[in-house]
């Protein structure tokens, strides 16, 4: 098969499977026109008999669950493929499945996204589980560390050393607080995928101001989030100073679970990592609003599994500040 597409829309030559056509592609600079077109081979037809070739034409919007009942009524390869499903297609799709079948079921895409975040992170409950037991343990061993630095000053090499013996005894791990980061980016992306290029998620509503999950969230803090009469200016590339509602609300939930995972020793990488909730807030604010609201319901989640962790684990957030200082 063969055709034009954009994002949402399509149209499409399908040849039966067994024919043998040929078929070319041409962009005709006078008008900036676009045409496809197919032509099949030599038909012999006996006196007295009657020979046919079928061409489907598929005009219109690329609707995933027509595409793919296409696709097996008629033998049609890869015409799924019409969406633009990215590198994650293997994760893509089944998440877009799953995000259409709660949305039947619930009614609303962002509640679905949201019961989607809920699912993911029990899929992943263990290993994310794991990450935070020695994050914690990092967090316990953090008074200790200074004291290593302090002693240490002039030694690297000791300092290493004892570090690394002092992880050792304690069972934790300097990189644990990326897995769960680490886990998350190829939902992130494959999220971000079905929200972009599905038509079904095109003006999607979830609550109050958010009437399109697929488009950055309306709301500004240049005009005071709407309470100054005036619309927001489109700054063109400086528009994620545009920021909404919801990106803030990620980048306060990125700070707070920074603030609970512990701290490197540099002063030089903590004021780097602090850094981080700012840069989101600004890059995630041109994005989807469904993307950023999945950001920060994982955000608080993530929050609230950590914290219950910690507490089992016998460390204080608030003490092991004041050790620090």
């Amino acid at each position: 098969w063969l055709g034009i597409t954009d994002k949402y829309w399509m149209a499409a030559l399908i040849p039966m499977p067994d024919e043998q056509i040929a078929a070319r592609m041409l962009h005709i600079p006078q008008g900036d026109k676009y045409q496809t077109d197919l032509r099949y081979g030599s038909l012999p037809v006996a006196p007295g008999s009657q020979e046919q070739h079928v061409t489907r034409l598929f005009a219109g919007a690329k609707v995933v669950n027509l595409l793919d009942q296409y696709e097996a009524d008629y033998g049609i390869v890869n015409f799924d493929l019409a969406v633009d499903f990215g590198w994650f297609y293997f994760l893509t799709k089944p998440i877009f499945h799953a995000l259409h079948w709660l949305y039947e079921v619930i009614g609303n895409f962002g509640v679905a996204i949201l019961v989607l975040t809920v699912g993911i992170k029990i899929i992943f409950f263990p290993l994310a589980n794991k990450s935070y037991k020695s994050m914690a343990k990092m967090r316990k061993v953090q008074p200790e560390m200074l004291k290593l630095r302090e002693r240490f000053a002039d030694d690297k090499q000791r300092l290493n050393q004892e570090m690394m013996a002092l992880y050792k005894k304690e069972g934790a791990n300097p990189l644990s607080g990326c897995l769960p980061i680490l886990v998350q980016i190829p939902v992130f992306f494959a999220l971000y995928k079905v929200l972009f290029v599905t038509i079904e998620m095109r003006h999607a509503p979830f609550f109050g101001w958010i009437q399109d999950l697929s488009a950055p969230d309306p709301t500004s803090i240049l005009n005071l989030f709407g309470l100054l009469p005036f619309a927001a200016p489109d700054l063109g590339p400086l528009n994620i100073i545009n920021l909404g509602i919801w990106p803030l609300l990620m980048g306060g939930s990125m700070y707070l679970q920074q603030k609970i995972n512990p701290q490197p020793a540099d002063p030089m990488q903590a004021k780097i990592f602090l850094m981080m909730p700012i840069v989101f807030t600004f890059l995630l604010s041109t994005f989807p609003a469904g993307l950023v609201v999945y950001w920060t319901w994982n955000n608080t989640l993530s929050i609230a599994q950590q914290w219950v962790i910690m507490r089992r684990h016998g460390v204080s957030v608030t003490k092991t500040e004041e050790k620090q200082t």
